[in-house]
């Protein structure tokens, strides 16, 4: 065990690496929740039952893609990286592609199975790379950003903090309400976790907020704390059922599954590098076993959308499991067993409320934000292609669009500065499937 990771080489050794690992778990740790919380459009009232998925489906499909996506980057890549369900693409599911489209949740697990295909064909011939390398930096932060205002909005919206307002659209919420201020105390826990830099401060805050829920009445208290995992039956193999019915095939679907890989390749990608970046596994700019890695998001993908859950993607709080001294895979295999034990702790996950969940939206919502940093703002033809990406998600509730607008804009600027030429003939193959795509909404 120890030659094949490595550990030697790499200075590294069994205490480290399941320090790292567990640390990581931590921090990833409120998608067990926030997940099926997601898919399951929990804080939506009065939505037909034939739209809602199943809670504890959801939350056992949750925890074996993540598994699923650690052995593989493990065993294969041989990086300490977590893997599980991603934020934003998860809300993209529930609340575009469910809540606004209004397409049943069958269907929109059979498009995130078509993209795990596609990410795997695409890993396996290398052409992911080069669709990824197509893509301006500055879109692909400003998708970034706009996710993290996305996923910041709905924590907002959850917590009770933003209401609609008829005069302003939205306004500030009933601060007086009891579950309001409860996930206020959560957002002010957490950021304190954070700013001290308590490793898996977003777990441990949602934690601390259920505790004091609890003690106010404003959480149940669970039943039991041990059980065995909820049955799966409700989504395991749901999406075939897409694929025979006429209505999954039409241009609005195929914006959903191109969504889905344009997201997941930002993403995965750009966390990729960070963590690996951080660990010292960049050498020259580039990061042996970068295919291997890849794959593990795609096989956790397809494995997950048949279990009954959103995209897989690597996680940046992965970072945390480095910080604590984790080198090789070993680590991400001790991550993805914690998240296969905890199928059985169950009870105590089904109790937290949107009040406890918001903060940790909230919070990563911000971490994601910080790419803003990164964009030219000087450059108005950049500027104006990044900001309405990165506006249109939240405005919109749509990340698709925000991508469309986004990708649109691009070339038609870069063309008026008169730089045609530096736009990469990809850029106008997407600005066209996304113009056509708008047309037809």
């Amino acid at each position: 065990m120890k030659k094949y990771f490595q550990f030697d080489e790499l200075g590294t050794n069994y205490s480290r690496e399941i320090l790292g690992g567990f640390t990581t778990f931590l921090a990833m740790a409120y998608i067990l929740v926030v997940n099926p919380l997601t898919l399951t459009l929990a804080d939506v009232t009065d939505l037909p039952e034939a739209l809602r998925m199943d809670y504890g489906a959801v939350f056992v499909a949750t925890a074996v893609s993540a598994a699923v996506g650690c052995f593989v980057m493990g065993l294969l890549a041989k990086y300490p990286l977590g893997l599980a369900p991603g934020l934003g693409l998860n809300a993209f599911f529930a609340y575009t592609v469910v809540l606004v489209n209004g397409s049943p949740w069958q269907h929109a697990l059979a498009a995130v199975f078509i993209s795990g295909v596609f990410f795997l064909l695409l890993t396996l011939t290398g052409l992911r790379e080069k669709l990824i390398n197509a893509i301006p930096m500055e879109l692909k932060l400003a998708v970034g950003a706009g996710i993290g205002l996305f996923i910041a909005f709905i924590g907002f919206k959850n917590a009770g903090l933003i209401v609609s307002n008829e005069a302003t659209m939205v306004g500030i919420g009933n601060l007086h309400d009891p579950e309001v201020l409860l996930a206020i105390f959560g957002i002010i826990v957490t950021v304190i976790l954070m700013v001290r830099g308590i490793k898996g401060g977003v777990f441990y805050g949602m934690i601390i907020t259920a505790i004091v829920g609890m003690i106010f009445g404003l959480v149940d208290l669970p039943e039991k704390v041990v059980s065995a995992p909820p049955s799966i039956s409700p989504t395991f193999g749901a999406l075939f059922s897409a694929f025979s019915d006429p209505e999954f095939y039409t241009l609005s679907m195929l914006s959903v599954i191109l969504t889905f890989l344009f997201v997941d390749f930002f993403d995965n990608a750009g966390t990729l590098m960070a963590v690996a970046n951080q660990a010292g596994f960049v050498k020259d700019n580039r990061l042996p076993r970068a295919g291997k890695a890849l794959i593990s998001d795609s096989i956790a993908t397809i494995v997950g959308s048949i279990f009954g859950t959103s995209t897989v993607t690597s996680y940046v709080e992965s970072s945390s499991g480095v910080a604590a001294g984790a080198r090789t895979g070993f680590a991400s295999i001790v991550t993805g067993v914690l998240f296969l034990l905890a199928l059985f702790f169950s009870p105590v996950l089904s109790v937290i409320t949107n009040a406890v969940t918001a903060p940790a939206l909230i919070v990563v919502g911000i971490l994601m934000v910080a790419a803003l940093g990164q964009i030219a703002w000087e450059r108005f033809e950049v500027a104006v292609p990044a900001f309405l990406t990165m506006i249109m998600m939240p405005l919109t509730s749509s990340i698709a669009t925000g991508i469309a607008v986004g990708f649109i804009f691009y070339p038609l600027t870069m063309i008026v500065k008169g730089r045609a030429k530096d736009v990469n003939p990809i850029m106008y193959l997407f600005a066209l499937i996304f113009l056509i795509y708008l047309i037809t909404l």
